[in-house]
């Protein structure tokens, strides 16, 4: 298309010093906006131009093609037209698309947060009355209120660090990092009357990265695994090197993906399964952290039994002075 004009642009210039430079703007924003949703970046959308006039004056050599002052001039208004034209329109929609996302997000992330306090108020009150005991299943009601809107905040606050790039990388060892978590876990294993064990980490295994995102990410990972776990089902956490990477696994029992779950569930607000509690935020949260560390989250479906949600990390094996 770019071609196109820049020839009709040409063949005006022979004649009269006129070009459609709105024309040229226009088509080149529409075309901005294709390529945002492609998943190209801002700076790709530059150099594609680039690339296209590079191409036009190869061709010209190879041909032994002479490009005059007046037709050189023509090319460049209509590449400045051309780059001016998608890169406003790209960075118009992204900024559409930011605001959309981020006003879905806050909606939900409201909604959540007002259902948890109602709940939490409700049971005070009824407690306060003097009509229940503190020990009873009002307390467990406003207990589970209260931890939800825990998990809401501190979801958020990774997210937020996630997307803001607010990392503070730094190397400690891997057993840390797994009992820091393991002892949340716990609770909630119990809570939810799922069986939780660890596997044995080799205390020579020290991780690059940020503590607390990587153990959001792993406290979110388990979260959901306890979530969709069948009541005395078994739930497993275990962490090893391969290929220089430390792989944090979670096995759970929850029966199997769905089918299509595997690639949607990594997506903001996807949720599987019967129980719909929370936001959805949990693993494209973990998704952002992967990313921030270099690493990987994949998923793996066990047919008839549950899943394997797996976390890579750079690592370092630290050896003895007598090895």
């Amino acid at each position: 298309m770019f071609v196109d004009q820049v020839c009709a642009a040409l063949v005006l210039a022979k004649s009269s010093d006129v070009i459609d430079h709105a024309d040229i703007s226009v088509r080149a924003g529409r075309h901005g906006q294709d390529l945002l949703r492609l998943g190209v970046t801002i700076a790709q959308v530059v150099h594609a131009y680039g690339d296209v006039c590079q191409v036009i004056a190869e061709l010209a050599v190879e041909r032994s093609a002479n490009i005059s002052p007046n037709e050189l001039q023509t090319l460049n208004l209509c590449l400045d037209d051309a780059i001016a034209g998608a890169v406003t329109e790209y960075a118009r929609e992204r900024e559409r698309t930011i605001t959309r996302e981020g006003t879905e997000r806050l909606g939900i992330l409201a909604h959540e947060l007002r259902n948890r306090v109602n709940v939490g108020i409700l049971a005070f009150d009824v407690i306060k009355s003097g009509q229940v005991t503190v020990g009873g299943n009002t307390a467990a009601l406003l207990e589970r209120s209260l931890d939800g809107l825990r998990e809401l905040v501190d979801r958020s606050l990774a997210e937020v660090r996630a997307d803001a790039g607010l990392q503070t990388f730094e190397h400690f060892p891997v057993a840390d990092l797994v009992e820091e978590v393991q002892i949340g876990a716990s609770l909630e294993a119990q809570s939810r009357r799922v069986r939780f064990a660890v596997a044995p980490v080799d205390p020579k295994i020290v991780v690059h990265g940020d503590r607390q995102l990587l153990a959001a990410a792993l406290s979110n990972l388990l979260h959901n695994a306890f979530k969709f776990t069948h009541i005395g089902g078994a739930v497993l956490l275990r962490a090893h090197v391969a290929a220089e990477r430390v792989v944090f696994e979670i096995e759970d029992e929850c029966g199997g993906l769905p089918e299509g779950a595997a690639t949607s569930a990594f997506r903001p607000f996807e949720q599987h399964g019967l129980d719909r509690t929370g936001v959805g935020l949990g693993l494209s949260i973990c998704l952002k952290v992967a990313k921030a560390h270099h690493g990987k989250l994949r998923v793996r479906d066990i047919p008839g039994k549950g899943c394997v949600f797996s976390l890579d990390v750079p690592a370092r094996i630290v050896r003895s002075p007598e090895s």
